[in-house]
């Protein structure tokens, strides 16, 4: 039973929450009141098929983390300070996942908590203070790590990155420097990172750390290279620093073929340090970070005590080891596998269907759909995809768009998403691309304009031009006339 209306729902929003803390759907923001599985639910009973909420790992409400959670907060909650079996078993369930040289955990509250935490690691270990990170990268919403998110800097102007980060080209070999026609993109972006590294001892800086999240997701869902990983770490050991493998977002099976992202670059790549967060607790508030037992002993070397009050607290870690059960029990990663690989097989139908598909890219399910004007060109179709996740709204779907131009379709739904869910959803994206075309084909007819884009300019350098959107946004306007005056193409963001 819900207290409020959405409508005193929304007013009090905006009387008391701060007005930089945003909503889904700004125009007509939905109001949800319970989930199950991969569904969830509004006031009124609506059913909405998620595919976006990688928070809810193994499903919305899954019956043994409930259970998990209310059997060990019946017993037992406290300061993690205080010696408790499954502080310890779930660190050593934990580590058990990774290579073995990952041995040691810190345990924290969330995402940004661990990549702050890697960030204090890596510095310690190394002496040095600076840091390379990758065009588009977003890493966590604390200062220390807007500092180090182009996702995130670009947005406050020109002279927002700080003397101390460097950043390189995102390795996406659909739209960046290096594409899938050159012989060897992983050796030419890493190569760009030793460029970065040279550099940066030229003009006598250090660096402590490369930080990457093991396939980027706000920056396009993005899968590096083969060879990739592997070269930056080389040289980044030659400088003194240390390589920060963000599993954030992508971490605990997503990827099927492996339990880690970062293990898809092979055997003979391993990360210094892993951050994990969002599906590590199914939606509880739970994070870890955990790394070599020589960075850990330089890091207590300091001589300033570290702890954290509720970072592996008795309830969280009964939480994070029902998760591990589950992925193990329901076979979550083969499930990914199966659907994923059904998934990116229907999404491929629609590339050669629509031309707007321009490129299908995706790993277990962790999916991506570069939507595109031109495919010669792979000019950004922003205004399309933003139509498309509102029309999908409207037929109960919630999925997103995201990317430097915004305009790639992004799947990452809880890892219990079926067969019968990514028909339902490629289908009714397959209806949706028709309308556009159709209505596109007949205004090139009527001698109309084409363009949907938002008026402003394109990169066509790869180039980050994030931090003019917010300028630009409200000069957005339709000109083709595939929106009916009651459904206007917004241009407003929407982030997961």
């Amino acid at each position: 039973m819900e207290m409020y209306t959405k409508a005193e729902t929304l007013e009090l929003r905006r009387k008391h929450i701060g007005p930089s803390c945003k909503v889904f759907f700004p125009k007509d923001p939905i109001k949800i009141v319970r989930a199950q599985g991969q569904y969830m639910f509004d006031e009124n009973g609506e059913k909405y098929l998620d595919c976006v909420n990688n928070v809810a790992h193994v499903g919305h409400c899954h019956p043994d983390v409930i259970k998990a959670a209310v059997k060990q907060m019946e017993l037992l909650n406290t300061n993690s300070r205080f010696l408790h079996d499954s502080l310890v078993q779930y660190a050593k369930r934990l580590t058990a996942t990774l290579p073995e040289q990952l041995s040691v955990c810190y345990f924290v509250n969330s995402g940004s908590e661990a990549n702050d935490l890697a960030l204090r690691l890596a510095r310690q270990y190394s002496g040095h203070q600076d840091v390379i990170t990758l065009d588009h990268a977003y890493h966590g919403h604390v200062t220390s790590l807007i500092d180090i998110s182009p996702y995130k800097f670009n947005q406050l102007g020109k002279d927002s990155k700080k003397e101390f980060v460097h950043v390189a080209p995102s390795p996406d070999t659909y739209r960046g420097k290096y594409r899938e026609d050159h012989p060897d993109p992983g050796s030419a972006y890493a190569d760009d990172v030793t460029k970065i590294i040279e550099e940066a001892h030229k003009n006598g800086r250090k660096i402590a750390a490369f930080i990457a999240e093991s396939m980027q997701s706000c920056g396009g869902q993005v899968i590096p290279p083969a060879g990739y990983f592997q070269k930056v770490a080389e040289s980044v050991h030659k400088a003194g620093g240390v390589f920060i493998a963000d599993e954030v977002q992508v971490g605990f099976g997503r990827v099927a073929k492996c339990f880690w992202g970062f293990q898809l670059q092979g055997e003979d790549f391993v990360p210094d340090i892993v951050t994990m967060g969002k599906p590590i607790g199914n939606g509880h508030p739970m994070s870890c970070v955990v790394t070599t037992r020589e960075i850990a002993e330089a890091f207590g070397a300091s001589g300033l005590e570290y702890f954290n009050t509720f970072g592996g607290n008795p309830v969280s870690c009964a939480i994070g080891l029902a998760v591990l059960d589950i992925i193990e029990k329901e076979d979550l990663q083969g499930h990914a596998s199966r659907v994923g690989n059904y998934l990116v097989q229907l999404l491929n139908e629609q590339k050669e269907k629509h031309p707007l598909v321009g490129d299908v890219r995706g790993v277990g399910l962790f999916v991506g759909v570069d939507l595109v004007k031109d495919r010669q060109k792979r000019t950004p179709a922003t205004a399309e995809a933003q139509h498309i996740i509102y029309k999908l709204k409207e037929q109960r779907i919630l999925l997103s768009a995201d990317g430097p131009y915004r305009n790639i379709l992004k799947f990452k739904p809880p890892m219990c998403f079926s067969m019968e869910d990514a028909k339902h959803v490629v289908n009714q994206i397959d209806e949706i691309l028709t309308d556009l075309e159709e209505v596109t084909t007949s205004n090139i007819g009527n001698g109309l304009p084409t363009s949907t884009h938002c008026k402003r300019k394109t990169p066509t350098d790869g180039s980050n031009h994030e931090s003019n959107s917010h300028i630009n946004r409200n000069r957005c306007r339709q000109e083709n006339g595939f929106c009916t005056e009651g459904h206007k193409v917004p241009c407003k963001r929407i982030r997961t």
